[in-house]
């Protein structure tokens, strides 16, 4: 048989039947192609826009033709007897791998040469006949009562007949058995366990689970009818440590907010929760309190076997699942650090303005560093390098000496609003107005952000007038007379890439916040601050008052410090990255184009037309948004999906934020009694 002759054919059920009827069947390659035929008969072009796929023409041809009838019962009963699925049952969408990295290339090579499993076994058949991921989705739309009729047609035996080696009730056993026996070897793991200090003196819900399950099928062995009813005393001891140990997963997942959580932690407990489910699922299969349902148990089985081989290589679904709790955990240090920068009183909006403003002067400064740098003979790396030391610096100095760099904040404001609607949300019966209440929290932050850059934006144009004029005064050189056509001309939206390389540095603000969650979060799973404060060798050099008041420091810093850092170097690193691809990168940042926009004057000799005045400072107010939108979209996006929250609520967000500004224009810019 041609395999792909037949299925780019349009061939009927009468011929598939008619060119195979005399053929003599055994569990062979060829001979899985008259299934592959008629599996494909039915399979829709698009699965997701069709309702119902109905095989009731192959029902009606059965009964037609009592030939055709037992000669598919023969085929059917000589390609699927003693299949293995032990295995597959117990892996098959499950993860393998506690490295997170691993796994997602393993699958993404998987959906380019896709694994193919022994040929004595059923996930081979599988892969074979239900070769798309989107054989599920129609496969599960054929009405229960077809596969039903379908069954008793080809004369099919339930799946309690026997409990003998490589039936399908012992593959269910067995793939029980061992998942039973996995997730106790690693709910054991020494960092599973220091996630839930709460269980240390009980005994194991998953021993217990594995225990009793082991009662049961042993039950099942050697009962007559090889099952059990769900009055079964065992079965609801069963069901009751399988609670238990959700909770435990649950606990240990809950924890992170006190200990942090690895990705490496994070995954064994995906793994436990995952083999927890799939127990929870074929549990229901070895339970029957009614002969009736034996069929229905039998069917359910198939539709689950062909739906795990179908996703078993979701990309998606293992990022998306993996990352939620490690971008939740980022998020939460993020929303508290962004507490800070949302001012409600007009003493918290004064004291903004002033951190602001010492931050303009510092990166003034900066920006008469760095044009100092582009002057010294040196390579591309050199530069990236002097740039990314002066970045990094002047950042960390700002973040250690309490002042505010504006575009810094969105990433960890975004997070803060995020929880408030989050907490809305979950509570609505205390929060029914939660929109409102958004609105209103949003136009704090908003005019938080206003006079942050109010303050980096009009104080980074005279500190860094006045320095290069000083520096003009006491040594007769005008340093930026080079550079100022430059400087100039990036800064206009029309004639340079600005609004592309303000996007990419609001790109690095986001990831900025991100380094910063991500720091905090390891600290705390890793204990360092505790190891810091009980270092014996700090103790005995500075005394233990001291060693814990560097602990604390580092506690309240080091993320921060860290990310700054981090901040700095993409910034710094960006251009001559650029410049060694051949692509047209590099960054604006709205308080440095304020900086720079003073130099490029100072270096013409103010002797510059109003039209490239007009498109300066256009184009430093464009720059300040797109840092602003892009940090602030890709952070609210984070924060929203480690919430679980729908993205259909920015839709009624906009609203209520959009109604309070037609009503209170005033308090998006200047703090106002509410």
């Amino acid at each position: 048989m041609n395999l792909r002759h037949k299925i780019k054919s349009q061939i009927t059920i009468d011929e598939l039947f008619e060119n195979n009827l005399t053929h003599v069947f055994s569990q062979t390659d060829s001979d899985l192609y008259f299934l592959v035929d008629l599996v494909h008969l039915f399979r829709p072009k698009n699965p997701k826009n069709v309702d119902v796929i109905s095989i009731s023409k192959l029902l009606n041809f059965l009964k037609a033709n009592d030939a055709q009838r037992n000669f598919l019962k023969n085929y059917l009963i000589t390609i699927l007897q003693n299949r293995k699925f032990t295995n597959f049952l117990a892996d098959t969408g499950i993860l393998q791998n506690t490295d997170f990295m691993f796994e997602v290339k393993s699958r993404i090579f998987a959906k380019i040469l896709p694994y193919q499993p022994q040929k004595e076994t059923l996930e081979y058949i599988l892969n074979q006949v239900f070769y798309r991921s989107s054989d599920a989705i129609w496969v599960n739309k054929i009405p229960m009562d077809e596969l039903k009729e379908f069954f008793e047609l080809v004369a099919f035996s339930d799946i309690y007949a026997s409990t003998e080696q490589d039936t399908p009730l012992m593959e269910i056993i067995s793939s029980m058995g061992l998942l039973s026996q996995r997730m106790s070897g690693h709910a054991m793991d020494s960092e599973v366990l220091m996630m839930t200090p709460e269980f240390s003196n009980l005994e194991s819900p998953f021993v217990a689970l594995e225990k009793e399950l082991y009662a049961i099928f042993n039950q099942i062995k050697s009962n007559e009818n090889h099952f059990i009813s769900s009055d079964n005393e065992n079965y609801k001891q069963v069901l009751v440590l399988h609670t238990q140990c959700k909770e435990y997963i649950d606990k240990a997942f809950n924890n992170s907010s006190k200990f942090g959580i690895s990705l490496r932690v994070n995954q064994s407990l995906l793994k436990i929760r995952q083999q927890l489910h799939r127990i929870k699922v074929l549990l229901p299969l070895i339970t029957v309190n009614n002969p009736s349902e034996k069929v229905g148990n039998t069917i359910n089985l198939a539709l689950k076997l062909i739906k795990y081989n179908c996703h078993k290589n979701n990309v998606r679904q293992l990022i998306g699942e993996s990352t939620q709790l490690i971008s939740y955990e980022i998020t939460q240090h993020t929303a508290k650090t962004g507490e800070h920068y949302i001012t409600e009183t007009s003493k918290e909006y004064f004291a903004m303005l002033k951190a602001a403003v010492g931050g303009g002067i510092i990166v003034g400064l900066l920006c008469v560093i760095k044009l100092l740098f582009s002057k010294v003979e040196t390579s591309d790396f050199g530069h990236a390098v002097l740039y990314s030391l002066n970045y990094s610096f002047g950042f960390i100095a700002i973040y250690l000496l309490g002042f505010t760099l504006a575009t810094k904040q969105p990433a960890m404001t975004a997070a803060t609003i995020t929880t408030a609607l989050d907490l809305g949300m979950k509570k609505r019966h205390k929060y029914e107005n939660k929109h409102s209440s958004f609105a209103h929290l949003f136009a704090r932050l908003f005019r938080s952000q206003f006079i942050a850059f109010v303050g980096n934006v009009l104080i980074a144009f005279p500190v860094a007038l006045l320095i290069i004029w000083l520096v003009d005064v006491s040594f007769e050189v005008n340093l930026a007379f080079e550079k100022s056509s430059k400087l100039l001309n990036d800064l206009s939206p029309v004639h340079s890439a600005a609004i592309l390389h303000a996007a990419i540095a609001g790109v690095f603000l986001f990831l900025s916040g991100i380094i910063s969650g991500n720091v905090s979060n390891k600290n705390k799973h890793n204990n360092v601050y505790y190891r810091i404060q009980e270092h014996p060798f700090l103790k005995l050099s500075f005394g233990e008052e001291r060693t814990k008041n560097i602990a604390n420091w580092f506690e309240r810093n080091w993320a921060g410090v860290v990310s700054n850092g981090w901040f700095g170097v993409f910034l710094g690193s960006t251009a001559s990255l650029g410049l060694f691809f051949g692509l047209n990168l590099d960054i604006r940042h709205i308080t440095f184009a304020s900086g720079n926009f003073a130099l490029g004057l100072y270096g013409q000799k103010f002797f510059v037309d109003g039209w490239t005045i007009f498109w300066s400072i256009f184009g430093i107010g464009i720059i300040g948004f797109m840092n602003f939108i892009v940090s602030f979209l890709l952070s609210l996006g984070l924060a929203f999906r480690s919430r679980n929250i729908p993205i259909s609520e920015l839709t009624l967000l906009n609203k209520a934020i959009w109604s309070y500004f037609k009503e209170r224009p005033m308090a998006f810019f200047f703090p106002v009694k509410e």
